[in-house]
């Protein structure tokens, strides 16, 4: 697998030049979905189950059957094939009853956003998230309807994707008590949305092209334009950390790209 992602690399290289180098990273089989922060990378593969990269290794972590997992200053938490929330604590993941999420993120400064099965927004709150440890009910704040993907980061605030594949954005989200500003709508189309603990952002088209928002400040958190990262294959998924873009292609490589 490894030698057919350097290969496949190399032609890239070959037939265009642009602004990110990637290279191969260490592989997982069928990998679906990579998410990574505070240095740590997280993944699923095809058959549900969690890894977590060490060195040049995956390794997996505990036996839930996860169709979404995510890692950052709130922890590694994760969404089931029944859609049961998860944290992982000490070594092994507990779940926490309270709302079924289909899709959950841990980037931003301490809260939990994500889906819930019939795509409304919604916010864990960063002390309740934090003191979970495997037992109780969580209480989750409601935040907006009909996303199917809610990413926050730290400094600049949080993106989703609404069910009409349209992309929205909120300012700085306060994470002790989930309030936000009102969605502002962003141009353009994408299935996913990921923020890194940087405030940088990227979005994957329907179609496997990967966009960086451009132009994101403090004065103008929701930056000025979508600029296209060139990529020799099309992306499924991606997650990005430390200045490092992981992505994951339709046909299941994984690649580290910077700048």
């Amino acid at each position: 697998m490894k030698a057919v992602a350097v290969l496949l690399l190399v032609m890239c290289h070959l037939a265009v030049s642009h602004a990110w180098k990637c290279r191969a990273a260490p592989q997982l089989p069928t990998i679906v979905q990579i998410d990574a922060g505070q240095g740590k990378v997280v993944a699923r593969d095809a058959s549900y189950s969690v890894y977590m990269l060490c060195g040049t290794t995956w390794f997996k972590l505990g036996s839930p059957r996860l169709k979404h997992v995510t890692v950052g200053p709130g922890g590694i938490w994760g969404a089931d094939t029944s859609n049961r929330v998860y944290k992982y604590v000490n070594g092994q993941f507990r779940v926490a009853s309270g709302l079924y999420m289909q899709q959950v993120d841990a980037g931003g400064d301490g809260q939990i956003v994500g889906t819930t099965y019939n795509y409304y927004g919604y916010c864990l709150r960063s002390y309740l998230a934090a003191a979970f440890t495997g037992t109780g009910s969580l209480s989750w704040t409601y935040s907006s309807i009909y996303l199917r993907y809610y990413s926050c980061g730290p400094l600049y605030g949080c993106w989703a994707v609404d069910t009409s594949f349209r992309i929205w954005f909120t300012k700085k989200m306060v994470p002790t008590s989930c309030g936000i500003s009102s969605w502002k709508r962003i141009s353009g189309a994408a299935k996913m949305v990921e923020v890194g603990t940087d405030g940088t952002v990227f979005v994957v088209t329907r179609g496997g092209h990967v966009f960086q928002r451009t132009g994101i400040t403090s004065g103008r958190p929701q930056g000025t334009r979508w600029t296209k990262i060139k990529m020799c294959l099309p992306i499924h998924h991606l997650s990005y950390d430390q200045s490092r873009l992981w992505v994951v292609s339709k046909g299941g490589i994984v690649m580290q790209c910077t700048q």
